[in-house]
């Protein structure tokens, strides 16, 4: 299992409408991405405060490899949309949890 990052760069003129553009995104892959056997989970969508024009998805996935092989998919798909709304296209990162214990009883 990873977590997916993919930020997205949007054009100025569009930072007024991003969550119309977003769902408009999702609108586009999420059928296929649902339907994907590498699919694990809703994604999330966040904006940058300092930098309204970046909005990242995140969500998990099966595997980089499985994730890589929806994103070839993906792409043909997103051409209309990067070139309408975007400055480029978008960057895919991954990473990889880390199992820190987290759940201690502290003093605060």
């Amino acid at each position: 299992m990873v977590t997916v990052i993919e930020t997205w760069f949007l054009k100025e003129e569009f930072t007024d409408k991003v969550i119309p553009i977003m769902q408009e995104l999702d609108d586009i892959v999420g059928p296929n991405a649902h339907a994907d056997p590498g699919w694990s989970g809703h994604a999330g969508f966040y904006q940058y405060d300092a930098e309204p024009t970046r909005v990242i998805m995140m969500y998990p996935w099966r595997s980089r490899e499985m994730h890589r092989q929806v994103c070839a998919v993906e792409d043909p798909m997103l051409a209309d949309f990067t070139s309408k709304y975007c400055e480029r296209p978008r960057q895919v990162q991954y990473l990889t949890e880390l199992p820190v214990e987290v759940d201690h009883d502290h003093d605060h």
